[in-house]
């Protein structure tokens, strides 16, 4: 089975005044029990809603039968590290040599090496 929390469109409606967000999934109102949120949309795919719960002061803050995408607090440290082994050093400088962004400042490899890190992580190849 390779589907996750989030692959069942659920009813949504997320209405702000610009500082505080009032969100209700499927008829149920969630606002209290959310720290925070994402909305992430992506050509030809559909709309990804990411949860950031509150943490829980009394008791439980939410009860029901619901999927949704619950995001970590701290980045998934080995799947970096992974990523970070798997750099060829040669290959990466000779990326960042190529870039057409290098500026001619004292750090410039340094930059474009982290930005062509930044690029290949987020799936960019050029």
């Amino acid at each position: 089975m390779d589907g996750s929390l989030a692959d069942e469109a659920r009813e949504v409606r997320i209405t702000t005044d610009g500082v505080r967000a009032h969100i209700v999934l499927d008829g149920t109102d969630l606002s209290s029990s959310l720290a925070a949120y994402t909305l992430e949309h992506r050509a030809n795919q559909p709309p990804l809603l990411v949860l950031y719960p509150r943490p829980a002061v009394d008791g439980a803050v939410f009860a029901g039968m619901t999927q949704v995408a619950v995001a970590s607090e701290s980045p998934p440290a080995e799947a970096i590290a992974a990523f970070l082994a798997g750099i060829d050093p040669t290959v990466l400088q000779q990326a960042a040599l190529a870039r057409d962004d290098l500026d001619g400042t004292p750090t410039e490899l340094t930059t474009a090496m982290l930005r062509q890190l930044a690029d290949w992580a987020g799936g960019r190849t050029a």
